[in-house]
This record gives C-alpha cells, sequence and structure tokens, in this order.
C-alpha cells in the first residue's frame, strides 16, 4: 500500500464511517475502483478504531455518566431505577449480536461477503429499507422512552453490517425508526451501540492487518497509525454535521444516494471496469 492509497481510504473511512452508506461498502468500491485491489477486512476494521475514538471524544460526557451509573447500579437498587442505568444495559446487550456473528462468521466476512455485487445489493436493498423507515416510522420516542427491545433488535440491525453495503449506520438507524424512535434518538443510540463492537473488532483484527498476503493492499504500521488518525479527525467533524443533520432533515438523502452508487456498482461490474 502507497502513502496516497492509505490516506485515500482513511479519509473515505472518516467521512463514510457514520453516515448510513456503509464505509466498508465504500472501502471495497474505492480501493477496486481506483486501486485495482481490495484494502481488506482488516485494514477496514483498524481504522474503524480511530473513527469510534472520535465517537468517545464527542460524547465523552454522556459515555462517563452511562459508565458511572452502570457501576453504582450494581450496588444501588434506587440507581437501577433510572434511565441512564438501563440505557447502559441496552448498550451492552445491543453488542453481544454483532460479536458473536462476528466471530462465527469471520471467514465468510473476508472473503465471500467482501464480492462487490454483494455490495451493490446490499446497498440498494437496505437503502430501500431505510427509505420505507423513514416514511412509515411513527418517531414517537425519544431517548427517555428507549426500552430493552431497541437496544436487542438495533443489536441485530447491526450484525448485519459485517456485510460490506449495509452499514453499521444505516442498519440501526432503519431498525430505530421501524421501531418509533426520532432520528436524533436512533443516530445518537447508533453511535453508542457501536463503541464496544468496532473496538473490539480492531483490536482483534491488528495482527491480521500485516499478515503477507498475495493479494490485496497492505499496509505499513506507520501508514496503519497514520490512516486511523486521519479517520478518527474526520469522523469527528461528520459526527458533528449528521446530528444537525438529521434534527432538520428525514433520511432520503442517503437513500437515494445508496441506491445511485449500488446501480454504479453493477454497471461497473457488469461493463468490467470493477471485478468483483
Amino acid at each position: 500500500m502507497s502513502w496516497l492509497q492509505a490516506m485515500v481510504l482513511a479519509v473515505v473511512q472518516g467521512l463514510t464511517e457514520f453516515l448510513p452508506i456503509s464505509s466498508s461498502g465504500h472501502l471495497r468500491i474505492v480501493s477496486e475502483l481506483f486501486f485495482g485491489a481490495d484494502a481488506g477486512a482488516s485494514f477496514t476494521a483498524v481504522t474503524q478504531i480511530g473513527t469510534e475514538l472520535a465517537v468517545v471524544i464527542y460524547f465523552a460526557k454522556d459515555i462517563v455518566r452511562l459508565v458511572a451509573v452502570w457501576f453504582r447500579g450494581l450496588f444501588n437498587a434506587e440507581v437501577r431505577r433510572t434511565q441512564d442505568y438501563r440505557l447502559a444495559w441496552y448498550v451492552i446487550v445491543g453488542s453481544i449480536p454483532i460479536g458473536v456473528l462476528g466471530l462465527l462468521f469471520q471467514d465468510y466476512i473476508r472473503s465471500t461477503f467482501r464480492s462487490l455485487w454483494i455490495t451493490g445489493a446490499m446497498l440498494i436493498v437496505f437503502g430501500v429499507l431505510m427509505g420505507l423507515a423513514e416514511r412509515f416510522g411513527q418517531q414517537r420516542r425519544n431517548q427517555e422512552r428507549l426500552q430493552l427491545r431497541d437496544g436487542v433488535v438495533m443489536g441485530f440491525a447491526q450484525s448485519l453490517a459485517l456485510i460490506p453495503g449495509v452499514s453499521r449506520s444505516g442498519g440501526t438507524i432503519t431498525a430505530g425508526l421501524t421501531l418509533g424512535l426520532d432520528r436524533p434518538t436512533a443516530v445518537r443510540f447508533s453511535f453508542l451501540l457501536a463503541i464496544p463492537a468496532v473496538f473490539a473488532a480492531g483490536l482483534s483484527e491488528i495482527p491480521h492487518v500485516f499478515e503477507p498476503s498475495a493479494t490485496g493492499l497492505q499496509p505499513s504500521v506507520a501508514q496503519m497509525v497514520v490512516a486511523t488518525v486521519v479517520a478518527g479527525v474526520v469522523g469527528y467533524a461528520v459526527i458533528a454535521w449528521l446530528l444537525r443533520f438529521v434534527e432538520r432533515h428525514s433520511v432520503y438523502l442517503f437513500v437515494w444516494y445508496r441506491i445511485a452508487l449500488g446501480l454504479l456498482v453493477f454497471a461497473l461490474l457488469g461493463f468490467g471496469v470493477m471485478q468483483p
């Protein structure tokens, strides 16, 4: 991997990680279209550590409060009746599905699921599902009305992001809207839900990213470190923008973008411009 490739892919990761358009799908498409090789699932997972650090920094006060309340609630019945204590458990419970499924299907994640035909299809299918959730979701519940069911369902939706093209935030936001959460609540909970899963996946993939390989792009340690930092800085700016955007606008912009990109991927594959 060259430094140009590492920086381009880092910026792409930062721009797309939190938008409901699939960062892994974009990394797969960009690396194949412009560099003629797959950056790999490990590169994607490790750079996501940078973007999740951006989440931790942006929501630092919320995270510290939730962690403190959770520990106090283990020994205090009154604290266990608070919404913050329940919210902390929702994040924990919602993080379990992606961890289990990630271990069970890790070989497919690194190989079969990275087919660009699958990526294009997932961009379109989950774009349509997000549009339907925006159209028909009641959006009546805010963070104070989050329930355990929301954590479980959004956790399983997050696990679908193991397939490039689905989108971690796209899957969880779609599930949240379908369950009746308002957009800001669905987005904020999506960010919190991603933290345990992404850190666990990224740390577990660090040894794999430097394994010698006959195919694909292999970064150096320096490139991996710098790419992770760049992805985090760009991702922080995207978080701030997205939270403001969803307060005033629907998610249809992302729906149409996903559908258009998915169709473009099919066309490029069909004409042989890209290899699946």
